[in-house]
């Protein structure tokens, strides 16, 4: 229990980061104001009711708790996965950023009804669609999930007979 312990620290860190960022955000920022900051970054300060890329953003507001209830599900799943992968290294670190994410995205989905973004990264006229730190989160824990599914040795068929 102890390793869950540690994993899911990390995940209430992301969480922790994910809200002062956005609440230095909401502070610093009027709705749809930014600054730039380099040549190929600014921050802005939007609301996302939709996903990724926007996706349902126009959706009428019901995809307000359909994004909730998902992410709440996708949530427990990735519970069980910690309590079964605890006393590994990298299934666990990624299964902890996408829950530090997903359930930083859920905390603005319930305050304001859409996600808060305010990283803007864009080049030669094209933005790309503002994020934020659970969204990076979350980014990163399935580039590490899908890294782990790449280079972890036995398949799941293989894990399966051997504990028969």
């Amino acid at each position: 229990m102890p390793r869950l312990a540690g994993w899911l620290s990390l995940a209430l860190f992301v969480i922790a980061v994910d809200q002062a960022t956005k609440a230095w955000v909401t502070a610093v920022f009027r709705l749809g104001e930014g600054v730039a900051v380099t040549s190929f970054f600014n921050l802005v300060f939007v609301y996302n009711p939709g996903a990724a890329f926007s996706f349902l953003a126009a959706g009428g507001g019901w995809q307000r708790w359909f994004f909730v209830v998902l992410a709440l599900l996708i949530s427990g799943w990735l519970l069980a996965m910690l309590r079964r992968h605890a006393g590994e290294r990298l299934l666990p670190l990624a299964l902890s950023l996408i829950l530090g994410g997903a359930l930083g995205n859920v905390i603005d989905r319930l305050r304001f009804g859409a996600v808060v973004d305010f990283l803007d990264f864009h080049a030669a006229g094209w933005h790309w669609p503002a994020f934020n730190v659970a969204d990076s989160a979350i980014t990163l824990g399935v580039a590490l999930m899908l890294w782990h599914q790449f280079t972890h040795k036995e398949s799941g068929h293989e894990r399966a007979s051997a504990s028969r």
